[in-house]
């Protein structure tokens, strides 16, 4: 695939993106998209466009695969994401995390608060950073407003594990990856935390590698 042109138009970067048929490559740690922030989605891209470049974080969300997707993420600086999770997860692990089956939706300008003080830790991963985990505390629950791909009004509050997919995705946003707000000491690779870490909860690596937790 053709690499688009960082600095042709928006709406024509998005159009060189798309010419291709499939997934669209995912940019990694390191590249500055993934670190400058984003500007507000006000119909740069019109509705045929934006519905086009919808789908195709959608496709490659479930190609990567993953439960979320900004669109930094494919190298366009534009405030809009994806989530959706099946959560195909043991019961155990669905309770213990609040893992609860999510349905696709489109965040267009989101932003979130914490709804009451209480924090979750948890291992988490991210596409844009293949092969790696690492433990990190977030809100239990979460305030989400901003719009859907059709202008509609988004004010809902998450629990559990679909709260952490909505502020990992919206801090991509912000040009924050989750290892800024991990603990150090729990970096793993996903080989080691499968053979090592797999518990619902992340409390025996805490005592093992040495971090505090919540």
């Amino acid at each position: 695939m053709e690499i688009p042109d960082r600095r042709a138009p928006l709406a024509e970067r998005v159009e060189q993106l798309l010419a291709a048929e499939g997934p669209l490559p995912i940019v990694a740690a390191g590249d500055p998209v993934l670190r400058g922030g984003t500007e507000p989605y006000d119909g740069q891209l019109g509705p045929t466009l934006l519905a086009r470049f919808v789908e195709a974080l959608r496709v490659t969300m479930h190609a990567a695969p993953g439960v979320g997707l900004a669109a930094p993420q494919v190298g366009v600086a534009l405030r809009i994401a994806v989530i959706e999770d099946p959560a195909p997860v043991p019961e155990e692990v669905r309770l213990v995390r609040g893992r609860d089956p999510q349905p696709f939706r489109v965040l267009v300008n989101p932003a979130y608060e914490p709804a009451g003080t209480g924090l979750a830790a948890f291992f988490e991963g991210c596409l844009s950073v293949p092969g790696y985990q690492a433990v990190v505390a977030r809100a239990a629950r979460v305030r989400l407003t901003g719009q859907d791909e059709h202008g509609r009004a988004l004010d809902e509050v998450f629990d559990g594990w679909p709260a952490r997919i909505v502020q990992h995705e919206t801090d991509h946003l912000d040009g924050t990856l989750y290892l800024d707000r991990a603990e150090p000491r729990s970096l793993s690779t996903h080989q080691a935390a499968a053979e090592h870490w797999a518990q619902p909860t992340p409390e025996r690596a805490a005592r093992v590698l040495g971090f505090d937790l919540p």
